[in-house]
């Protein structure tokens, strides 16, 4: 197989187990990426619910459409949640001397508390694995909200009364906003986080053991290794320890390392550095041809003539071939659903 055959190759939050109607397709499992559906909130004018303030909404393509077959959804709209209704006035953050106030703009309402009241409700209960809010907003916003101080902005580095408490209470959650997802690398790295996310909760859900542990951490090393090699490393001194510890302690320490892991991007030079990891554990299956040819184009990936997709289709159909099972199980190659596609942009 040559590199141009590889490239071709009450309240208003709900939870949407799957849309009405219809069923889900699911994609096929492998003993690498066993078939997880991620729970992922959303807010849900992303989603075409009719809740923006002027009583539309904001559908996002790529949340509703291509990722939606994959997902389930918690949809939340917090200032639907506080009974604002829609359509309904503007709100803005005001500055103050105890922090960002949310404001309704005419009727100079204050509606901070009721809104981290209902943050820290949805706080302590959020059982997902990952959030997207809605940019530019002063309830939802991640970063960059004007901060008013009278009639001019003070201060554009504000976040959203609501995401902010969000954030603070579970920082290594997968967390983006709608126009940020526009963004090719991060999209990947988005839906890669929440799938890991979704399938070390399904494993610490169960009645897993310290071997089990293991064994997941062996199919995600490559994964880790692109990601954060220290933090790979790191992981791999946890499960060193699996059977000696208290399971609680154990999956606490891994769940928190494995999330900073995946929450740093993969760069270019850390992808080659797997595949050619890979390659060499290949090397005695393959013969001169094959070997050049997988070198030449993890080259011109690095180059950037190429996407990822392609040394790792080209990767992958080796390692089936010779039956290398580690290479092959690895989470690395299938870290979602190949639907998505995420991985066929040039690296800049």
């Amino acid at each position: 197989m040559n590199a141009r055959a590889a490239a071709s190759g009450g309240t208003h939050a709900t939870d949407r187990r799957t849309a009405e109607g219809r069923t889900t397709p699911t994609t096929p499992a492998t003993p690498a990426t066993p078939a997880v559906r991620p729970r992922i909130a959303v807010s849900s004018c992303l989603m075409g619910e009719p809740v923006r303030f002027n009583g539309g909404h904001s559908r996002d393509r790529f949340l509703s459409g291509e990722l939606d077959a994959h997902v389930d959804w918690v949809r939340v709209c917090p200032e639907m949640e506080i009974g604002l209704g829609t359509p309904r006035e503007t709100l803005r953050l005001e500055r103050s001397p105890d922090g960002p106030r949310l404001i309704a703009r005419k009727t100079r309402t204050d509606l901070t508390a009721r809104m981290t009241a209902l943050a820290a409700e949805r706080a302590k209960g959020l059982d997902v694995d990952g959030y997207v809010f809605k940019s530019r907003s002063p309830s939802c916003g991640t970063h960059g909200i004007p901060v008013y101080e009278g009639d001019a902005p003070a201060d554009r580095r504000g976040r959203g009364v609501f995401a902010a408490l969000i954030l603070d209470t579970h920082p290594m959650l997968p967390v983006e906003d709608e126009g940020r997802l526009n963004d090719a690398l991060l999209r990947e790295t988005f839906v890669e986080r929440v799938f890991a996310h979704a399938r070390l909760r399904a494993l610490l859900r169960g009645d897993w053991r310290p071997r089990d542990l293991v064994a997941f951490h062996s199919r995600h090393k490559m994964q880790l290794l692109a990601h954060d090699p220290a933090a790979y490393r790191e992981a791999g001194r946890v499960v060193a320890r699996a059977g000696l510890r208290p399971r609680g302690e154990l999956a606490a320490d891994y769940t928190r390392v494995f999330s900073a892991a995946l929450a740093t991007k993969a760069s270019v030079g850390r992808n080659v550095n797997v595949l050619q990891h890979c390659t060499g554990m290949l090397n005695d299956a393959l013969d001169p041809a094959r070997r050049a040819d997988l070198a030449e184009v993890i080259a011109s990936y690095r180059a950037g003539r190429v996407p990822l997709s392609v040394p790792v289709t080209l990767l992958r159909h080796h390692a089936l071939g010779e039956a290398a099972e580690y290479v092959r199980d690895q989470t690395y190659f299938s870290p979602y659903p190949e639907e998505l596609r995420l991985r066929n942009h040039v690296p800049g």
